[in-house]
């Protein structure tokens, strides 16, 4: 398997858990108009932790990376959420608000990296 399909697949695995164990932070970027935070959060984080597990079998792994690609899509909104959230705030650190802006256009790399999880 390549490096990059166990980098991302571990780090799936590890936010997953970071869901159950901090949801707070993860609830804060739910879109706005979308209800039920925690049980997104929860349900995001068990997905994660489910479709990490599976890029890393073989016998799942095409599965997997089909899905990391939807949940990579499906978590998007959140995502530029987290930005405008941190753009419109005056409090939150310019470091932070950079890697926020910088984070969107990593999500192209992630999904490249799933497909190549789904072909192999």
């Amino acid at each position: 398997m390549r490096r990059d399909i166990e980098v991302m697949a571990g780090a799936f695995v590890g936010i997953g858990i970071l869901h159950f164990v901090r949801p707070r932070p993860f609830e804060r970027i739910v879109p706005k108009p979308l209800p039920a935070k925690k049980q997104l959060v929860l349900a995001s984080g068990a997905a994660e932790i489910a479709l990490g597990a599976m890029m890393l079998n073989p016998g799942t792994r095409r599965l997997g990376g089909l899905g990391a690609v939807g949940l990579l899509a499906a978590v998007f909104p959140a995502n530029v959420q987290m930005t405008l959230d941190a753009v419109r705030s005056k409090r939150t650190p310019t470091w932070f608000t950079i890697g926020t802006i910088a984070r969107l256009p990593l999500q192209a790399p992630m999904i490249r990296i799933a497909l190549k999880a789904a072909r192999s």
